[in-house]
């Protein structure tokens, strides 16, 4: 009798487990499909975005604060859930004014229509734009203008040419010079706007490449992003040439030795029409002064083209010649 009752109260335990078990799988799907049926209805929500300016004029500076953008959402609970998931700090919304059409309001005062920045929250969310309404129609902000100077480009640059070949003369540069724009005092101190470092190896003919200003980190503006850089080559020769040491014709001076050794490359475009007299020599005028027995020289002047690779001598003994 007892093994029967005992059979019977764990049936009974079974059947109860079972029902329970049911109870709570009915009871998860009743609740997940309230929930999506709750999602799925349309709720109208009040939110706000920071708005960012970015991409002004080149001539002029964004001089307004951060501002606050607030809309109401007309969405369903999907995208309200979505919305929630953004953290305050990146609910940030970027409008470059490049992409609107604003206009000036007075003095420094310039708008466009908040419409713009609906549609690029819709983006950001996933949704229409017509499902988000700006409390304001018009989205308000400052520029002021920025100081301008025309300054001359500076290349830098790091040629590799093959062998016997070289840079024949400076690169020539389009535009040679450009407009900056900045605060007073960056732009008083530049005197030259130099370009981002361009480099090329085992190089053995002429070619052009674009090159790119730097603009100091976002310190200085300007219209003109990047320059064309025109890179001459041409093959290259060793020439040695005696070069006069001479001094004014009002000195009667003859110098030991007479003529300056320079060594040098030329392009072979210009060979033949490299003479002494292409080059200048320097005499150091104050030690001929104070009669020094031993004068300083120097090359002076040669060819734009010529690479010098050695001068000697670096001093002469001389006699003045009454």
């Amino acid at each position: 009798m007892t093994d029967e009752l005992n059979r019977i109260k764990q049936k009974v335990e079974r059947t109860n487990k079972h029902s329970a078990f049911t109870f709570l799988v009915f009871l998860v799907i009743s609740a997940a499909a309230w929930f999506l049926v709750k999602l799925s209805e349309n709720y109208t929500t009040q939110t706000s975005f920071r708005l960012q300016l970015s991409e002004a004029p080149a001539d002029r500076w964004i001089s307004s604060d951060e501002q606050t953008v607030k809309m109401s959402l007309n969405v369903d609970g999907f995208h309200v859930l979505r919305y929630k998931m953004i953290r305050e700090p990146k609910r940030v919304v970027t409008v470059a004014l490049s992409d609107v059409p604003y206009r000036q309001e007075k003095g420094d005062t310039y708008s466009f229509s908040s419409q713009y920045v609906a549609e690029k929250i819709a983006d950001r969310l996933k949704i229409s734009a017509s499902d988000i309404t700006m409390n304001d129609g018009m989205i308000y902000f400052n520029m002021s203008p920025l100081k301008s100077k025309v300054v001359p480009v500076a290349l830098r640059s790091d040629i590799k040419t093959q062998r016997q070949f070289g840079l024949y003369g400076i690169p020539t540069l389009d535009p040679a010079s450009v407009t900056i724009y900045g605060p007073d005092e960056i732009i008083d101190t530049v005197r030259s706007i130099r370009t981002e470092l361009f480099s090329r190896t085992n190089v053995g003919e002429s070619f052009n490449a674009s090159v790119a200003l730097d603009l100091m980190d976002g310190k200085i503006r300007s219209n003109t992003k990047e320059v064309n850089a025109t890179f001459e080559i041409d093959k290259f020769t060793e020439m040695d040439v005696e070069v006069p040491i001479k001094v004014s014709d009002s000195l009667k001076v003859r110098f030991f030795p007479e003529t300056m050794s320079v060594k040098c490359l030329v392009a072979m475009r210009d060979y033949a029409s490299i003479v002494p007299e292409s080059f200048t020599v320097s005499v150091d005028g104050q030690q001929l002064k104070a009669m020094q027995p031993l004068l300083d020289v120097r090359l002076a002047t040669w060819p734009p083209t010529v690479q010098i690779l050695s001068t000697r001598p670096d001093k002469v003994e001389y006699l003045i010649v009454q």
